[in-house]
């Protein structure tokens, strides 16, 4: 059966033009034009995914976002916005987003970002239809055993895979789903510096290029929850080339 897609957008052109293309892309799609009609449906039919407009009339793709979260609603969810700051983007990422695209956008990086949710759910069993499978290219970082461990721990880190809950010494921290997969991925591989397309492909399942930012804002929200006062710094940028997580 093909990926189901709920799309609210309010612009008529833009959803018209995505709702075709991911239709001819082998999805199955039904899109709305509010987030009123975004939250109807979802709860009528729940979908594989969610791709919202942030700027919408009454009900904005945040304030959907915010209220699925609320239910217990983990479905992936995919934000489009013309918002560029980095502020605007933390916002839609602390609403529980799970990625974001910005217009105007390449309908392919669409694609791309939701193979890569899909993949990251177990919900993509197969491509859509003409959409040949990644490869996976060769990575410094080191395989997984077959049977995951239940714990974690480095430079003061504390995870729980199982439970996926997180704790810095005694303190717990609230982890949206990429910021937990971001930093199991750090603290395996505690010490070696991981480069931008590592990351990329083990996260997102795709390198969206150098001129993305994604990667750089997750990691910037990441230190927000991470660091405390009179406390080292865990997360390093390595100039040029990515991040290691060390405690200095």
């Amino acid at each position: 059966m093909p990926q189901t897609v709920l799309l609210a957008e309010d612009d008529r052109a833009i959803r018209h033009a995505l709702e075709r293309a991911l239709t001819l892309e082998g999805y199955r799609v039904t899109a709305v034009a509010d987030g009123v009609e975004a939250l109807a449906q979802a709860h009528r039919t729940p979908p594989d995914i969610l791709v919202l407009d942030v700027m919408m009339p009454g009900i904005d793709g945040l304030q959907v976002c915010r209220v699925l979260r609320a239910e217990g609603d983990r479905t992936p969810i995919l934000m489009l916005t013309a918002l560029v700051e980095t502020a605007d983007r933390i916002a839609g990422l602390d609403a529980g987003a799970d990625d974001y695209v910005v217009k105007p956008f390449d309908v392919e990086e669409v694609f791309a970002r939701l193979r890569a949710l899909l993949r990251r759910t177990g919900t993509a069993e197969r491509p859509p239809r003409g959409v040949a499978p990644l490869g996976v290219p060769a990575s410094p970082v080191p395989r997984e055993p077959a049977v995951p461990e239940r714990q974690l721990a480095a430079a003061g880190l504390r995870m729980d895979l199982q439970a996926r809950r997180v704790w810095r010494g005694t303190r717990e921290l609230e982890l949206t789903r990429t910021e937990f997969e971001l930093l199991e991925l750090l603290v395996r591989n505690a010490g070696i510096v991981l480069d931008h397309s590592t990351i990329y492909d083990r996260i997102w399942g795709y390198d969206f290029g150098p001129g993305s930012k994604n990667l750089a804002v997750y990691v910037g929200y990441l230190r927000r929850k991470l660091d405390e006062p009179g406390a080292s710094q865990l997360i390093h940028t390595v100039r040029g080339v990515g991040y290691v997580l060390r405690e200095d």
